[in-house]
């Protein structure tokens, strides 16, 4: 029988590849707003927020919120460095008012960011207090950014379309939702879903709740995408072209 810990090594390992694929969806975007030289109707938010959400998960990885947690730090910290390379790349070519809403924003981040350190330090002494108000804090994210693909699933069943809905993010949503609950779920027992006095415990079951929700969402895009596949609408290579190369008032253009 594989032991417990090596069992969520070898899961850890697994999710953080998946992860690293989610954390990589967006480089097509960007090699697109490369090659215009501009972002056209395209926003940052979700970069920004993903940027929040990595700078969390790799405090609560750190040996002195929850230590052995070297997995969640590596592939949180490289996606934290991914989302701001692109958020760069959306500075540059991004007009003075979106220039102006990025750094606002990296500015209330950075902020918030040193009042969570600071309060986790200051307030709360040993390591499983820390576990608790940051994982808590890492939750709440973890729930609004696998939430925030529910727009798309709005949009495909009103259009019949699946043109913005990509199958490779979506099977990576998935996916990641369903290997970071396994991880979560690891070393614990049948009473899993029950609250209990043990607060490690009630936060990984809160952690596998959130990363459940997110295999559904992934679950309910797959599901869209096998029903709306077939009446997309085909757009031809030609006429790709064509839409390319109209006038950027009349191009709509969305993430």
């Amino acid at each position: 029988m594989v032991n417990p810990d090596t069992a969520r090594t070898i899961v850890g390992i697994i999710g953080n590849v998946i992860s690293f694929g989610l954390f990589s969806s967006p480089i097509p975007t960007f090699v697109q707003i490369y090659k215009k030289k501009s972002v056209e109707g395209f926003k940052p938010d979700p970069y920004l927020a993903t940027v929040l959400n990595c700078m969390m998960w790799v405090l609560y990885g750190l040996p002195f919120v929850h230590p052995d947690s070297f997995l969640v730090v590596t592939i949180n910290g490289t996606g934290f460095v991914m989302e701001l390379i692109y958020i760069t790349i959306f500075f540059v070519y991004a007009d003075s008012q979106k220039r102006k809403r990025i750094f606002l924003w990296l500015l209330f981040e950075a902020a918030f960011m040193g009042i969570i350190v600071a309060i986790t330090m200051l307030v709360f002494h040993g390591t499983k207090y820390r576990t608790l108000f940051v994982g808590l804090l890492c939750i709440v994210f973890n729930i609004i950014m696998y939430a925030s693909p529910l727009t798309v699933i709005r949009q495909v069943i009103r259009t019949k379309s699946v043109k913005y809905m990509p199958f490779s993010l979506s099977l990576a949503n998935f996916a990641n939702g369903i290997v970071w609950s396994i991880y979560a779920l690891i070393k614990f027992d049948a009473n899993i879903l029950v609250i209990s006095k043990n607060t490690n415990q009630n936060f990984q079951k809160l952690r596998s709740i959130s990363n459940g929700l997110g295999a559904l969402s992934g679950a309910a895009q797959l599901i869209l995408f096998a029903i709306y596949y077939k009446s997309t609408p085909k757009v031809e290579e030609g006429e790709e072209e064509k839409q390319h190369q109209k006038p950027p008032e009349v191009q709509l253009s969305g993430v």
